[in-house]
Order: C-alpha cells, then structure tokens, then sequence
C-alpha cells in the first residue's frame, strides 16, 4: 500500500490541477488570482489524501 499511494496522490493532484487550469482558462481569471487558486485547491487535496492515506493505515493494521 506504501508503494501505490504516492502514484495515487500524483495522479490525483495531476488530475485537480488540470481541471483548474481548464475552469481558470474558461473562466478568464487573472494570473494573480490563479496562483491563489491553484495553493489552496492543492492544499485542500494534499489534507484529504493524507487523511486517507492515515485512514488506509489505521485499517490494515
């Protein structure tokens, strides 16, 4: 499980951004405002895939 979570979590994160850069694309948002974003989606998805990730440990163990 060690292994395939980070994968996961790449390609998660990988997949958030693309889709905000699309709704920032569509949207016409400024490039100041997009940087703010961009940090808070990442830092919402970085919280629950690493309470996941404590989650998936807490029940194989």
């Amino acid at each position: 499980m060690t292994l395939i979570f980070p994968f996961y979590a790449l390609f998660v994160l990988f997949i958030f951004n693309s889709l905000t850069h699309q709704f920032c694309m569509k949207m016409e948002i400024k490039e100041k405002k997009q940087s703010s974003m961009f940090r808070v989606i990442n830092i919402m998805i970085l919280v629950l895939l690493v309470s996941s990730y404590v989650k998936v440990l807490n029940a194989t163990v």
